[in-house]
């Protein structure tokens, strides 16, 4: 239509052209200026981080010739803490996530977020270098399987040694992160307990039998692409006598962790909205009360 409309163009007078062409310029003048565009929504995850008033900084973590760009929240407590290592969701290095990170230093834990895509993108940069998030879900998912172990070791390895660290380091992680959780605690033995939001567990009886921490599974009712899987983890890990503990949380949808915290609809969102956001938040809810009551356990 679009051509179309081009080769019409093509027929009209020289000065009818003209006079048309100026008419539209005006109107479409006095329609920007009658209707201003709309604010863009408030990063809510972002402001949220921006209020902490806990201590928060970017660090490089090496790994051989690769630099890992790590967020890193402290938690304001006298003891030395536990580490938790925070993988990101498919989405990259977030907002949400270092949010995420924030709210595990306010309960008292030292957490450490690296961005994966770190030197994956445009001149060696990381997530936010990418275009949109198209881009940055194709780069997640052909990271190779062996860097990403060699970079959460390598952040593992830093958060351990912090001076404010207990020399304990759990991981969690969220959808894609959930998923490498699982496949983390396959390649690191050490690991005091492992936490997988909505992730799917190793296929391998052989990874299965290289874990030695607790898992603990945090999963969605409305999320049967994933739930259909958990049936099988489950039956692996009894057989290989390891730790696998399992809640699912009925009314939630995948990605109820990060789809919880944000703000709730406005009043005149349609129902079934507000319905979802009711379950995720419910889930939300739950779901970190569990967590803080496993990781004072540790």
């Amino acid at each position: 239509m679009k051509h179309l409309a081009m080769a019409a163009l093509l027929f009209i007078p020289t000065a009818a052209f003209a006079q048309q062409t100026a008419t539209a310029h005006a109107e479409h003048q006095m329609t920007m200026t009658a209707v201003p565009a709309a604010a863009p929504a408030p990063n809510w995850a972002k402001m949220a981080v921006e209020k902490s008033p806990r201590h928060r900084e970017w660090v490089n973590v090496k790994n051989g010739n690769r630099t890992v760009g790590a967020f890193v929240v402290y938690p304001e407590v006298k003891n030395k803490a536990t580490a938790i290592v925070v993988i990101h969701e498919i989405f990259g290095m977030s907002d949400w996530v270092q949010m995420e990170a924030d709210e595990l230093a306010e309960a008292g834990y030292l957490a450490i977020a690296p961005d994966l895509l770190s030197g994956m993108g445009p001149n060696g940069g990381g997530t936010s270098s990418l275009p949109d998030g198209n881009a940055v879900g194709k780069a997640i998912r052909d990271l190779p399987p062996d860097q990403i172990t060699a970079d959460l070791n390598a952040v593992a390895d830093y958060a351990a040694k912090l001076p404010a660290a207990n020399g304990k380091v759990a991981v969690a992680g969220f959808c894609w992160g959930g998923t490498q959780s699982f496949r983390f605690a396959t390649n690191r033995p050490s690991l005091v307990a492992a936490f997988v939001f909505y992730g799917t567990g190793p296929e391998s009886a052989d990874a299965i039998n290289a874990i030695k921490a607790p898992v603990y599974g945090f999963y969605a009712g409305n999320d049967a692409r994933v739930g259909a899987t958990v049936p099988k983890t489950m039956e692996m890990m009894t057989a290989a006598k390891k730790t696998f503990e399992v809640v699912t949380y009925e009314g939630a949808g995948h990605g109820f962790m990060r789809a919880g915290d944000a703000p709730p609809p406005p009043a005149d969102a349609d129902q079934k909205v507000k319905d979802a956001y009711a379950g995720n938040k419910k889930a939300r809810d739950e779901a970190w009360a569990r967590w803080k009551k496993i990781l004072a356990r540790l």
